[in-house]
């Protein structure tokens, strides 16, 4: 009788399990339903006061620009002695700290990481709001931003230009990181809807199921929508990887293809691809850390995704420092007039602060916080997390300005007369507009949008739990015979075994 009771268990256990598998998705779990939902339910007292601060510096920016359309690029400190500055700087920084959380969500994806969920649309936010951050620099650094319309009118198309295609492998990188952001949103869109049903009835209410009806779509939470949806994020996952690859290697082509020492590099494809990815990975451990405090996520998102981030942000910095030696050096050691001027200049001369700033705030500093037990906390890995991103924006200053302001013509004359450039308020203020442009859009998306990705982090649960009722399954299901045969060890077809039921090795017993 109690080989039988097994057996009928196992049955049952079985067609439960291929029901739950086909059916309307993983069980839930109200913990993570609350607090993600938490952001786009309440509104805390600190979200306005910080929303209209970081607003107001985002209109000084643009107070900034505007002043700058009326007087020239000279009221930003260009002149023809410093024609790239800051603006480029901003460019290559904005759109590389893009590349971070993308391409981390894309590896944890694709290497089936099961503690990623709680991380991955906090940082596919990040990556989405930062890219348009980006590229607006484009329009201050040019001289007449009338004429942006032509990047995207063929007839006007210079396709031996790097600006050019560069422009159209961000704005393919932008429509990547779009869908990146969005397919896993899609079951989040019903869970959602049932959360608003328990809420009053407001214009943010509203808004909200508006929405999420037009993101959700036909969506019903069916096997079959779920397995196509995981295949479709997955490919785009895989997409996402080269996309960051190739839109940087791009964006250096524009220094690399000139004729200038200091641009001409060789190394630039490899040496932007990882300063992108070295900050990207800082400024996503900044964002996951704020949402973190401001959110009270700390039960998700907990001390060991720091560390784990943190470990990889050093690699990455470690292998950004090897190439800054490899740079200098093979430049340097060349001995030729204009590469051995700007490697001077840069070491030793006019620009050794801002350099070494950086070799000691990105490159020494992180590795010494994350080697050291007592700083490799949250804490440690915030405060390592934000050098790296200052000194990778000054960093960006050291590879820009030097080159720009190299005297082309020498002689006896010329000798030392290199060109200068002097911040004034205008880029300033538009630098900073954008840096508070980055947490102003997350601040706004996550009131519409939920911050932990629910159905996702549900079915990782259930993913982690599902081995052991496989096994469960497999041990009823088992002959009682073969179990008291293998020594009361259930085996699968590898050969695997776990301990089968103690009905059923005392049924083969008996």
């Amino acid at each position: 009788m109690t080989g039988n009771s097994a057996m009928v268990a196992g049955e049952n256990a079985a067609r439960a399990f291929a029901h739950h598998e086909e059916g309307d998705g993983p069980p839930p779990r109200e913990d993570v339903r609350a607090a993600a939902m938490r952001p786009v339910l309440t509104r805390d007292r600190w979200w306005w006061p910080t929303v209209g601060v970081l607003g107001a510096v985002v209109v000084l920016g643009i107070v900034a620009w505007a002043v700058q359309l009326a007087d020239g690029l000279g009221v930003a400190g260009y002149s023809d002695n410093a024609f790239w500055a800051v603006y480029e700087a901003d460019l290559v920084a904005f759109i590389g700290v893009s590349y971070g959380g993308a391409v981390v969500s894309a590896i944890l994806r694709l290497t089936r990481a099961d503690w990623r969920a709680p991380l991955t649309r906090i940082a596919e936010a990040t990556a989405l709001v930062t890219l348009p951050v980006g590229m607006l620099f484009i329009v201050p650094h040019l001289g007449s931003p009338q004429r942006i319309w032509e990047l995207m009118w063929p007839p006007y198309w210079n396709l031996s230009s790097p600006i050019l295609w560069d422009f159209f492998a961000v704005s393919t990188y932008l429509l990547a990181t779009t869908v990146f952001f969005y397919l896993p949103l899609i079951p989040d869109t019903l869970i959602a809807r049932g959360r608003l049903g328990v809420v009053a009835d407001s214009r943010h209410a509203r808004m909200c199921r508006l929405l999420y009806r037009v993101l959700g779509g036909r969506w019903a939470g069916t096997g079959p929508q779920r397995r196509t949806l995981r295949g479709a994020t997955g490919l785009v996952a895989i997409m996402v990887i080269p996309m960051a690859v190739s839109v940087h290697s791009v964006l250096s082509f524009a220094f690399a293809s000139s004729s200038r020492a200091g641009y001409a590099e060789t190394i630039f494809p490899v040496y932007f691809v990882v300063a992108a990815l070295y900050s990207g990975v800082a400024l996503v451990l900044l964002t996951l850390a704020a949402a973190r405090r401001l959110y009270h996520l700390e039960v998700f998102i907990k001390r060991e995704h720091f560390v784990r981030l943190g470990f990889l942000m050093v690699a990455l910095g470690a292998a950004y420092l090897y190439l800054t030696f490899t740079e200098y050096l093979v430049d340097g050691y060349s001995g030729t007039i204009g590469n051995a001027a700007w490697v001077r200049q840069v070491v030793i001369g006019r620009y050794w602060i801002p350099f070494w700033f950086y070799v000691v705030a990105a490159g020494v500093v992180p590795l010494v916080l994350m080697a050291i037990r007592r700083t490799r906390n949250v804490a440690g890995v915030v405060v390592a997390s934000g050098l790296v991103v200052v000194a990778m924006w000054v960093k960006r200053l050291v590879i820009i300005i030097p080159p720009a302001t190299e005297p082309l013509v020498r002689s006896s004359l010329t000798t030392g007369a290199w060109g200068t450039y002097h911040f004034t308020w205008v880029p300033i203020s538009i630098t900073l507009a954008a840096t508070a442009a980055i947490p102003l859009l997350l601040l706004v998306l996550f009131r519409f949008v939920p911050i932990l990705p629910m159905a996702e982090m549900e079915e990782l649960e259930e993913m982690a739990e599902r081995p052991a009722a496989g096994l469960v399954v497999a041990d009823a299901l088992l002959p009682t015979s073969v179990a008291a045969a293998n020594g009361g060890v259930a085996r699968d077809g590898d050969g695997n075994g776990a301990p089968a039921s103690r009905g059923a090795v005392e049924g083969g017993q008996r």
